[in-house]
């Protein structure tokens, strides 16, 4: 159940980035939900062997780099998406950065362990 709820939160989060920049589109909700499960499954397979092979530029950008590893991602969901359009790197960067933040805005806010 609260695998759904982060998929749903992820694919709010993206939606709300694609209405904020312009270079980021999304043909609709659904569209969304398809790159959020995308982006998702892209950031759990790839990204830690892209993190683990570029290591070294990575601690000499003091962990800098890794936004760059962000935005080629998301770039590389965008073209991969019929539905997802990211039109360049700058626009690439800024969503990913805040695809990141809302997402963990809206994850802590509504995802917190009632105890």
């Amino acid at each position: 159940m609260r695998l759904l709820a982060v998929w749903i939160i992820n694919a709010a989060s993206l939606f709300l980035v694609g209405n904020v920049i312009s270079g980021i589109e999304l043909g609709g909700f659904g569209s969304a939900m398809i790159a959020a499960l995308v982006l998702g499954l892209v950031n759990t397979l790839i990204r830690p062997i892209l993190v683990i092979l570029t290591l070294p530029v990575t601690l000499l950008t003091l962990g800098l780099f890794i936004f760059i590893i962000n935005a080629l991602l998301f770039l590389f969901v965008g073209n991969l998406l019929e539905g997802f359009v990211v039109q360049g790197f700058g626009a690439a960067l800024l969503g990913s950065i805040l695809y990141s933040v809302i997402s963990w805005i809206l994850s802590s806010l509504l995802l917190r362990d009632r105890d």
